[in-house]
């Protein structure tokens, strides 16, 4: 049998690069040697492609060839060398910025070769919290009530803000992930600090109404319309909330649990909006959905078209409570790719 040849994309210039470093050793240890010839292309924090030789742990001192990419030809060029290479397939274990927001994507697009996951306009939109806000409202999907600021405008009053959503509220970059530059404002003082903190990230802010209920999270797998979802997860967040040092942190006290005791309407309820919201938003391949359940209303909060894959990492974990092992689920998205290709 002819194994496939599989490009894995890993690293990135996002503030994400670490998480995506430790997402791709798993599925690297995941993919079945006999099925795939992988390999392994670290994207460097500058932008910089690389072709490894074999998996490092230190990547500083990797010593690998650079990989340029030839638009049309279905293929790559290492400098030096000038050797090529074709990838049946890419895997982009990709966070943030210039991965998954459909940078990548469209660069798959213009090599003609299948990448797992979603296209670039769906990567595009789902990346943005406000037009994946926008897109599932205009569909009759509950988001969190919200405003947004443009960095260059006025700053917003707090009072104004607080009058419309409340006293507490999320402040969040609109286009980010890992809940970097996030901050939950308790008061005036800390309204404009958050403001600030969330545009060193992006040039628009996303201001949420603070949500007091459950974090609930589904997995979805493949392409519209034979797309299926998965059981439903929580977080119990360590932290005050979820953020980047209670998902990542070796002392974080979080939990990811995907046994849970939830109303049956309410689940299907979820698991049907999820069927829905992937659809909508134009998703193939996989999506992780997130929600906030206030009393028996899910919001969802927010749509990640590449989610991780870390040990902690709620895709693979619902994937795996429903007797999906990491090797078939790595083998379902390859196949996903190829076929929407067809």
């Amino acid at each position: 049998m002819s194994r496939q040849t599989v490009l894995l994309l890993f690293g990135g210039e996002s503030s994400e690069h670490d998480v995506s470093v430790t997402s791709a050793r798993n599925v690297y240890a995941a993919m079945d040697g006999e099925k795939y010839d992988v390999l392994l292309c670290y994207i460097d924090k500058v932008g910089k492609w690389w072709l490894l030789e074999r998996w490092l742990d230190n990547l500083s001192g990797h010593g690998g060839a650079q990989l340029v990419a030839a638009p049309g030809t279905k293929s790559f060029i290492t400098l030096p060398g000038n050797k090529v290479i074709h990838p049946d397939v890419i895997v982009p274990v990709l966070h943030g910025k210039n991965g998954e927001d459909g940078t990548v994507q469209g660069l798959a697009a213009l090599l003609h070769i299948p990448i797992v996951g979603c296209d670039t306009t769906a990567s595009a939109v789902c990346m943005d919290k406000i037009l994946t806000k926008q897109v599932l409202e205009a569909n009759g999907v509950k988001t969190v009530p919200y405003r947004v600021h443009r960095k260059g405008s006025p700053m917003p009053k707090y009072e104004e803000i607080a009058a419309e959503l409340g006293d507490i509220l999320f402040v969040k970059p609109s286009r980010a992930g890992s809940s970097v530059g996030v901050s939950k404002v308790h008061g005036k003082t800390e309204f404009i600090p958050a403001l600030h903190a969330a545009l060193e990230h992006d040039d628009r802010v996303l201001i949420e109404r603070s949500v007091s209920g459950r974090e609930l999270e589904t997995a979805v797998l493949g392409n519209p319309p034979h797309h299926k979802v998965s059981g439903i997860g929580e977080i119990i967040a360590g932290a005050e909330f979820y953020d980047y040092n209670d998902k990542y942190s070796p002392d974080s006290t979080s939990q990811v649990l995907t046994n849970i005791d939830l109303d049956a309407a309410v689940e299907e309820k979820i698991r049907t909006l999820s069927h829905k919201a992937y659809d909508v938003l134009g998703c193939s391949g996989l999506a992780r959905i997130d929600y906030l359940l206030e009393g028996k209303t899910p919001y969802v909060i927010e749509v990640n078209t590449l989610p991780g894959f870390t040990n902690i990492s709620m895709y693979p974990k619902l994937w795996r409570a429903a007797g999906m092992h990491y090797p078939e689920l790595i083998d379902a998205l390859i196949a996903s790719a190829l076929h929407s290709q067809k």
